[in-house]
């Protein structure tokens, strides 16, 4: 019986992007199973006492960047401090990738995950935008009026919602957000730990 970890995230996050390749490999690396569960931050937060980026400290945006590029760097990973299309609503791009997981399995909807937020951290491109994320999902092979369609439906809305109430059952607070067999990881900075718990 394989390990399951459960993948919680808003596709607006970049750290979610800067360990979302990695989290990928590691998982098929071990032959861990995924459950992908993107959520609605912002009722994470409300839960959670976090705080929008637009409501933090001016100190704590701005180590924010430095981290941002730091990271970025040293992943070799590309990625815009400040895109030109940020902050943006993920709503629709997170029911999207819902969507694609109903329709077409786990593996498809971590490659369009991937592309969505590649689109917005590394490409500029505006993922609040359902033409643009059409586009997306057509260049993972996926039909993109079709995912919107489907995002739209009350089951897509429904796995979001239980996503979100899974999160705050979980006491997330961030994203990425990992739990392994019961054991929570926050943030792409923590998947040293993650590999050793999958390793066990």
């Amino acid at each position: 019986m394989s390990k399951v970890c459960q993948y919680f995230f808003a596709a607006h996050s970049p750290w979610a992007y800067l360990g979302h390749e990695r989290f990928v490999a590691l998982a098929q690396k071990h032959g861990v199973q995924v459950e992908l569960k993107p959520c609605d931050l912002s009722k994470v937060f409300g839960v959670s006492g976090g705080l929008p980026l637009a409501k933090r400290a001016p100190q704590r945006q701005a180590y924010r960047l430095l981290e941002l590029a730091r990271w970025s760097e040293y992943l070799g990973i590309p990625l815009k401090t400040q895109p030109q299309f940020f902050p943006v609503s993920p709503e629709l791009a997170n029911k999207m990738i819902v969507a694609a997981r109903i329709s077409h399995g786990t593996d498809v909807a971590l490659t369009l995950a991937g592309a969505i937020m590649r689109a917005l951290w590394a490409e500029d491109r505006n993922i609040g935008d359902e033409a643009t994320l059409v586009q997306i999902a057509g260049g993972c092979e996926l039909d993109g009026k079709a995912l919107v369609k489907s995002a739209e439906t009350a089951s897509a809305q429904a796995e979001y919602e239980r996503n979100t109430d899974d999160a705050n059952a979980a006491s997330v607070f961030g994203s990425p957000w990992y739990v392994l067999e019961g054991e929570s990881f926050w943030g792409q900075d923590r998947l040293d730990f993650l590999e050793r718990a999958m390793q066990k």
